[in-house]
């Protein structure tokens, strides 16, 4: 597997001749005779006098900051002299407010100096965090090796976190593992790519690729907001019997979350949550007619329910949202819970109510969209927001009407009548204030795909827009409120 360098990265991701050193002299360490040694045959390999660089740049035309450990020096070990380095560095970004690509490729602590470069990690990850809590981006590109300690901190600290195609990345060195255990540490599993199977990084990018991918995601995170494409002319919304929606609904042609990405908003960043165990729920960066946002929407095609894991990653989106001050997008669309022993033993319960107290509380502009299904609880985790859009033939239940027949009928045969006397399609929910405002299907979402997810996505523009202007504390006390009064007289 091949090694990119601390310089390659840099050349390739800035651009020419926008890069700025902030490095100083590294402060003297204890060292022995053999140690000196290695750190000065070390230098004279690298050209480096540590094995991290730092300093910024331009990607196209945006100041960045760029700290990025060399393999090459020490296995890219950090120890004291280093760790100050990246601290520095981190310090500096978040003072200038610049947006930080930390690109580790390193083994870990420095042996050299142990226990007290094991210490070094901590200073590191803290002023990532104060970063973080600055609301300023920190992105992640881990390159091929990155384990231990590194990995363990500054590495997995990422508001987006991509790696080196077939990079190494994992906890302990499988070196380490087989001295420890006298057996191979298992195949495949320390690599980027699986890594990215099982959600726990965002996306396998080449080098090639990096500067485009990291154009996409400062659109979103740094860019200005454009002005919204003017709103669709009002169009009167024929009503439908509820059953009618809810076949409508399921119709698998019908576009989803991913139509509306791909249709409906640019500047894409795909993140952690279209892959592995929490599949059902994509997570993204994109722009809805310039409005920058976050995007976390239930995705029926690839599961028809929603367990843990999917809520879990909803929960993230929320937490990025308010990181990096941006609008969160949530859109709707499940069947309902996973039913199952995996479900309830891995906390399904537990993770709805979070859903439902952190999304009510978010400190950001919220929208949530009914795009088809809104099934039980894991849709209802995901309705609480400053505007509720619903799609015409979108609906809401506490149950699939199937379920609400079964408990009040004790068979599925009534479902159409539960559907009807249980207020839960479109026209229903703008009634009861439940939804704002209702998105036209010519006829059917499905019949026109690409105009129906580009009107979604005027809507949606709209919206965000609009809350924009508001005040931070009169939002969040609208929402409340909203929230409060539904469902009583006057």
């Amino acid at each position: 597997m091949s090694r990119i360098g601390a310089t390659e990265l840099r050349d390739a991701v800035l651009d020419p001749g926008s890069f700025r050193s902030w490095d100083s002299p590294p402060p003297a360490v204890t060292a022995d005779a053999e140690y000196a040694a290695e750190l000065a045959r070390a230098r004279a390999a690298t050209g480096l006098d540590e094995a991290v660089l730092t300093g910024e740049g331009t990607v196209f035309g945006r100041r960045v900051a760029v700290v990025a450990c060399e393999f090459g020096f020490l296995a890219g070990s950090i120890g004291v002299a280093a760790a100050e380095r990246i601290t520095a560095a981190v310090e500096r970004a978040t003072a200038e407010r610049l947006p930080l690509l930390a690109s580790p490729s390193s083994g870990g602590t420095r042996m050299q100096e142990g226990t007290v470069a094991f210490l070094q990690m901590v200073k590191i990850a803290a002023a990532v965090t104060v970063h973080k809590q600055a609301h300023v981006p920190y992105l992640v590109y881990l390159r091929n090796p990155t384990t231990g300690g590194v990995f363990a901190s500054w590495g997995s600290l990422g508001h987006v976190t991509v790696a080196q195609p077939g990079a190494l990345i994992g906890f302990l060195g499988p070196r380490v593992y087989e001295q420890l255990y006298g057996e191979p540490f298992p195949a495949g599993v320390q690599t980027a790519e699986n890594l990215l199977a099982h959600g726990v990084i965002d996306g396998v990018v080449p080098l090639e690729s990096l500067r485009p991918t990291l154009d996409r995601a400062l659109r979103v995170l740094v860019d200005p907001p454009a002005e919204p494409p003017a709103a669709d002319p009002a169009e009167p919304i024929p009503e439908v019997p509820a059953w009618e929606s809810v076949m409508a609904s399921r119709r698998p042609d019908r576009p989803g979350v991913g139509w509306l990405l791909r249709e409906g908003a640019t500047d894409r960043v795909l993140l952690s949550g279209t892959h592995g165990e929490a599949a059902a729920t994509v997570l993204a960066l994109a722009r809805f007619g310039g409005r920058p946002a976050v995007v976390v929407g239930q995705q029926r095609v690839v599961g028809a329910v929603v367990g843990p894991a999917a809520l879990r990653e909803a929960r993230r989106g929320m937490a990025l949202a308010a990181g990096l001050r941006l609008p969160l997008v949530l859109v709707i669309d499940t069947a309902g819970p996973a039913l199952s022993a995996d479900a309830e033993q891995n906390g399904l319960a537990g993770e709805i109510a979070r859903c439902l107290s952190e999304l009510v509380t978010l400190s950001t502009p919220t929208v949530s969209v009914l795009l088809g299904q809104g099934s039980g609880g894991p849709a209802l985790a995901m309705v609480p927001a400053d505007r509720v859009l619903a799609a015409r033939h979108g609906w809401l239940a506490p149950l699939p009407p199937e379920g609400a027949s079964a408990i009040v009928f004790r068979d599925t045969d009534h479902a159409a009548e539960l559907a009807a006397a249980q207020g839960i399609r479109s026209t229903d929910l703008l009634r009861d204030g439940i939804v704002d405002a209702i998105v036209p299907e010519h006829p059917d979402a499905a019949d026109e795909p690409v105009e129906f997810a580009r009107r979604l996505s005027t809507a949606i523009a709209r919206e965000l827009y609009e809350l924009r202007a508001v005040p931070a504390g009169e939002r969040y006390a609208a929402r409340l409120a909203r929230y409060r009064r539904i469902g009583l007289p006057g």
